[in-house]
């Protein structure tokens, strides 16, 4: 279990240290063989199978936020600055969405090539660890 991590099943056991960057998990379900993302909490092991997903990925589809939501947990005091969030598909295993961070906004195109980066988050004044996807192009 990851303390620093928004969840506890989110990331690999140890992927956060490790210099081979971070690694989602995912579960799949043994009765059907669908792929969950995020996993489902309080999983059975009998019921559940967890696996790392592919790092790096294909941009399917994206928007980007640039006001604030009215509702919890997104109204908040802070001041508001744009994002970008966008669905990943993960090569031979499911789309995810995310948000999108180290592209400007007239740069991001559907099936830009994505990697999976690690992004700090405050919750409740505590800073944790969740993810994002960023251009592989410009890691390059």
């Amino acid at each position: 279990m990851l303390v620093n991590a928004i969840a506890p099943t989110l990331f690999a056991v140890g992927s956060l240290d490790e210099a081979a960057g971070p690694r989602l998990l995912g579960a799949r379900r043994r009765a059907d063989g669908k792929l969950h993302f995020p996993c489902p909490p309080n999983l059975d092991p009998a019921e559940w199978g967890i696996e790392e997903l592919p790092v790096n990925g294909t941009l399917w589809s994206f928007t980007v936020q640039r006001f604030r939501l009215k509702s919890p947990p997104y109204a908040g005091p802070e001041a508001f600055t744009p994002y970008a969030v966008g669905y990943i598909e993960l090569p031979g295993a499911i789309i995810i969405e995310s948000r999108i961070v180290g592209v400007p906004f007239e740069r991001l195109r559907i099936g830009m090539s994505m990697r999976l980066v690690t992004e700090p988050i405050a919750l409740s004044g505590e800073v944790r660890i969740s993810f994002a996807f960023t251009s592989r192009e410009d890691a390059a």
